[in-house]
């Protein structure tokens, strides 16, 4: 059935609506990337410090048995996943949860293998409707967040693997490279080292530096902030990669429905021609019909 004008002229107009608040979500999107993309890069100068901080004491040191530091048998891993608490940020979410579930049927048999610790809610209503096992969610965390903000999901976390309630840290999230292109990076947190560095470790090499109090209780101090660091600087990551992704999707629904009105138009214009030339033929046709 043809549309009226009426109806074409009713739809031009919703998607004009519809323009307007993918236009205004753009801009939105757009302001808040530069904030989280700078938010990033401050952060990147103290986790590069950091890391070479406790590089140096461990590699100076060589008889230390922190917890997170040296592998042990891996019974239950548990990813620490990513996401965000609304939608419409284009495969920013679909692309996470889908790496997610090949990790799982790559490596695990069953449920009682891994566990989940997630941010975001649309982490958390994929898990649950999955009835996939979460260790632990936290939703509703400010778009710039300080460190403040994480301080008890990243404690809880490390203090899980200290205690043992799995082996095996890892993080499944988007990698920020650049405001067009964002990647999904598994990355390994806990334990710090890997199983073919541990004999390296064994090998105490010559410190430049004196330590006070001692490196061994340095490390302790410092190996759990350092791992919580690792956390908190890929949600940076994450959430710039979000501001990203939504600000390219509704870049993309805007320029869609720029498209849409411009075929409605041609549309509209077309039926109001062919209207008009009906209108037209019947007015010479009752013409005609009187001079008969």
């Amino acid at each position: 059935m043809i549309p009226s004008l009426r109806e074409i002229q009713k739809r031009i107009e919703a998607t004009e609506k519809t323009k307007k608040i993918t236009n205004a979500m753009h801009m939105v999107a757009a302001s808040k990337l530069g904030k989280s993309e700078a938010s990033s890069q401050a952060f990147i100068a103290y986790a590069e410090k950091i890391e070479e901080m406790v590089r140096h004491i461990v590699e100076s040191y060589g008889d230390h048995n922190h917890p997170i530091l040296i592998p042990r048998k891996v019974r239950k891993t548990a990813y620490f996943v990513i996401t965000s608490d609304r939608g419409l940020a284009g495969p920013f979410n679909s692309q996470v949860l889908r790496r997610l579930e090949e990790i799982i049927q790559e490596r695990h048999r069953s449920k009682r293998e891994y566990t989940i610790i997630t941010i975001g809610r649309m982490g958390r209503e994929y898990f649950k409707n999955r009835e996939m096992p979460v260790l632990r969610a936290v939703t509703d965390l400010p778009d710039r967040p300080y460190f403040s903000d994480l301080e008890d999901l990243t404690y809880d976390t490390v203090q899980f693997y200290i205690d043992g309630e799995f082996d095996r840290l890892e993080m499944v999230y988007n990698h920020y490279l650049s405001a067009m292109t964002q990647e999904v990076r598994v990355k390994k947190i806990l334990p710090l080292i890997n199983e073919d560095d541990v004999d390296k470790l064994k090998k105490q090499t010559h410190s430049e530096f004196l330590f006070e109090p001692s490196e061994d209780q340095i490390l302790k101090t410092l190996l759990p902030q350092y791992a919580e660091s690792l956390i908190y600087g890929a949600f940076l990551e994450s959430k710039a990669s979000e501001n990203a992704s939504r600000m390219n999707a509704m870049r993309n629904a805007t320029d869609n429905a720029d498209n849409m009105i411009s075929d409605l138009r041609l549309q509209y214009n077309r039926a109001r021609q062919a209207q008009i030339t009906q209108e037209l033929s019947e007015i010479i046709s009752g013409a005609d019909a009187q001079h008969d």
